[in-house]
């Protein structure tokens, strides 16, 4: 299998910001970067609260996130890493496959790890 192919898939955020993973699995909180052939570059995330969307193109350990956006809802408490993701995913610009986890990093030193989603 490809890296690319190993990319396309579900992923749970285990590590970002001063979040506590037990806080991250309670909210559920996963990107998903599965293809959709009607789309190629478009994918979900959801971070707790809305449904998130935004267009991604991955290329040898390069990559770029823009047109971001979510659904509209309110949800109490469970709005800080929602927020912080959509802030932060437009900057990133490198993602990177070892093993069951993919991090996705900035030249600002801000990361995010995840773990496949069938592994952990």
């Amino acid at each position: 299998m490809s890296a690319m192919q190993n990319l396309h898939k579900k992923w749970m955020l285990v590590e970002y910001k001063d979040f506590t993973k037990q806080e991250m699995v309670k909210l559920e909180a996963n990107i998903d970067l599965t293809k959709n052939a009607e789309s190629p570059n478009r994918y979900t995330a959801k971070m707790g609260c809305n449904g998130m969307f935004f267009t991604a193109e991955f290329n040898n350990g390069k990559a770029k996130f823009s047109g971001v956006g979510s659904t509209m809802m309110y949800c109490d408490g469970r709005m800080k890493l929602e927020d912080a993701f959509g802030k932060t995913l437009p900057t990133i610009t490198q993602y990177k496959i070892e093993g069951h986890f993919l991090t996705l990093s900035n030249a600002n030193g801000d990361k995010m790890k995840f773990v496949e989603q069938d592994w952990d």
